[in-house]
């Protein structure tokens, strides 16, 4: 229970703060407990940010996996195919640009954690952000969107061009921009992203 409340405390002061404002005092602060009680559960500092990092990631694959969800074209057709991979992209760019905080918590991972196969980094249906996104590019090769010969590791690429325009958006020159702007330049990002995946 307290190592729970510490972890959802972590979490709020991350959304405010991003990931420099987890600290375990503010943490115990707000649960109620005694700072010493945290050390019970979490070895220090890190470990909790650890855990936060785990529930921002996780959080992130909620969004994903339901906008991937709300699209009722059939699976594996070209609009089912297309319309998931936008929806994934879409979902990982918002969630960005509305949880600022928690997004950038989510990659600032202390020591060693891999999130493709961290399953407390994952959505209802047990998949990753990064999982997500392959799923959607598998589902472009099933709709002879992608060919084949181009789908290996390019998961790599379509994900640094997301996370890219992410971290400009919201921490990079470009956070400045009006909101209209922002939505122009995600549209693009798609538009290209999706041209460059697919046969010529």
């Amino acid at each position: 229970m307290v190592r729970r409340g510490l972890i959802d405390a972590g979490v709020d002061l991350a959304r405010h703060g991003g990931p420099s404002a987890v600290v375990l005092r503010e943490a115990t602060r707000a649960v109620g407990v005694a700072p010493n009680a945290a050390y019970r559960h979490f070895a220090d500092r890190d470990a909790l940010l650890a855990a936060v990092c785990t529930e921002a990631m996780r959080q992130l694959a909620e969004r994903m996996e339901a906008a991937s969800g709300a699209v009722t074209h059939r699976h594996g057709t070209k609009s089912g195919a297309i319309g998931r991979f936008r929806a994934v992209n879409a979902a990982y760019l918002s969630f960005a640009l509305e949880e600022t905080g928690l997004f950038d918590t989510a990659f600032a991972v202390p020591g060693d954690i891999d999130y493709a196969d961290d399953a407390a980094a994952a959505g209802p249906a047990g998949r990753t952000p990064f999982q997500l996104l392959n799923d959607a590019l598998d589902e472009l090769e099933t709709a002879s969107i992608l060919p084949g010969v181009r789908r290996p590791g390019i998961e790599y690429s379509v994900w640094a061009s997301l996370h890219g325009m992410a971290v400009l958006l919201t921490r990079g020159p470009l956070r400045t921009l009006a909101s209209a702007s922002k939505n122009d330049l995600t549209r693009s990002l798609d538009h290209f992203i999706l041209r460059a995946v697919s046969r010529d």
